[in-house]
């Protein structure tokens, strides 16, 4: 008798509804015909998915737990349906040495209730190596914070290490964005905030990332990709990127509505050089860049509030109210949540649905309408553009190495 049997769902490549039995935290078998298990979930139809993969989260631990901890932003993640996130480098101390690469590992595995990678920070070559004996991620490489003669440094550093690692990278030219904050310092409307980063500064750092990863032979993946020529660039360089769910559905003009709430790095773009939801296709990759602050550092003003969108409890749902209103395929769904993301970052046995791989599920009801209401979420920030929209399509449970984590919207731990 298996562990866990989940009765009467959908899974997309079959035509009726099946039986999916759980042993060991593993898929142990699918089925047409019933089976039995020590305990049994009728899910009447509803659809399983591979748990989501997140590649791009910052859950602020260690040092920065005011705004979010890996126990709350973990559990934000199992209630939008994510089993598995990276977390990036950016914590105090950075996350740019072994003993603080080794100490997040350890505060993660305290607290966290999905399954998680880390991501490193760049470093002396000495430190990168031993970082590489902890399976990182990737190294992040934040382009908007150095010059020219630096960057070309680090990626030369990163190619010497003694094993082939990728390359992540936030891609805003430093210079660009120095020159164009400068001169539009005395504006006061947060829509100005997107003109001091402008689109140029993201597409020629796209075009720097590319060169140096060619001159030194790194794995290139660039973060939050959020114009139209840096991803003509990316994919006619066959470098893999993502999209945040914030770039996919609104342009600068959203700055009007939100203020420094929409606030982020790289900021929303200008209609027509902005990515849209018609950029998705089966080879997208979702990173929401879950960035939390609070609300009184959201609140300083176009150039002092700071940068970054909670995302992990809604973008599901924003997605699958696409695929309701048939802007977008539910098939796409999987991959671009799921399977792309498994893929590029080597997560074995994760992003499918199949036998033997480990059973990391979300389960979504495709019909169930309702707001976004951030008071209901588990994330410590208090703010959200989509908080107030409507949606329909949403995860109802979240299984992770095969236990039942959140089953509507409640968190079971």
């Amino acid at each position: 008798m298996f562990d866990l049997v989940l009765k009467n769902l959908k899974l997309l490549d079959y035509p009726a509804e099946v039986y999916l039995a759980i042993e060991d935290g593993k898929i142990a078998k699918i089925s047409k015909s019933a089976i039995e298990g020590e305990k049994e979930i009728d899910l009447k139809g509803q659809i399983v998915l591979p748990g989501l993969i997140d590649p791009h989260v910052h859950f602020r631990d260690p040092g920065l737990t005011y705004k979010e901890d890996f126990r709350t932003g973990s559990m934000a993640a199992a209630n939008g349906g994510f089993t598995f996130v990276m977390d990036m480098p950016n914590t105090v101390p950075k996350t740019n040495t072994y003993d603080a690469f080794k100490e997040k590992q350890k505060i993660a595995e305290s607290k966290s209730v999905v399954n998680f990678g880390l991501h490193a920070g760049y470093s002396t070559p000495d430190e990168m190596e031993r970082i590489l004996e902890l399976n990182p991620m990737s190294f992040k490489v934040f382009m908007d914070l150095e010059n020219d003669e630096d960057l070309d440094k680090i990626f030369h550093d990163i190619s010497n290490l003694s094993n082939k690692t990728i390359v992540t990278t936030h891609c805003e030219k430093r210079d660009i964005v120095l020159e164009s904050t400068k001169n539009l310092e005395e504006e006061t409307d947060a829509i100005a905030y997107s003109y001091g980063r402008p689109a140029e500064s993201e597409d020629e750092s796209v075009a720097q990332a590319i060169e140096l990863s060619k001159k030194y032979g790194v794995d290139l993946h660039i973060c939050h990709l959020s114009t139209k020529n840096a991803m003509n660039l990316a994919i006619a360089n066959n470098v893999s990127f993502e999209f945040t769910p914030h770039h996919l559905l609104y342009d600068n003009t959203a700055f009007n509505e939100f203020g420094t709430l929409i606030k982020t790095n790289p900021p929303l773009r200008e209609r027509g050089k902005n990515i849209t939801i018609n950029d998705l296709n089966e080879n997208s990759i979702i990173g929401t860049d879950h960035a939390p602050h609070s609300l009184e550092e959201k609140s300083k003003g176009v150039w002092d509030s700071s940068p970054g969108i909670p995302s992990l409890e809604t973008v599901l749902s924003l997605l699958l109210t696409e695929v309701n209103r048939s802007n977008l395929d539910l098939k796409l769904i999987p991959k671009i949540f799921s399977e792309n993301a498994a893929k590029r970052f080597n997560l074995n046995n994760k992003g499918f649905v199949k036998e033997g791989f480990d059973a990391d599920l979300v389960v979504v009801d495709l019909k169930q309408e309702g707001t976004f209401d951030i008071e209901k979420f588990y994330t410590k920030a208090e703010y959200s553009p989509f908080d107030g929209l409507p949606y329909k399509g949403k995860a109802t449970m979240t299984i992770v190495n095969g236990e039942v984590v959140m089953e509507d919207n409640e968190l079971i731990l």
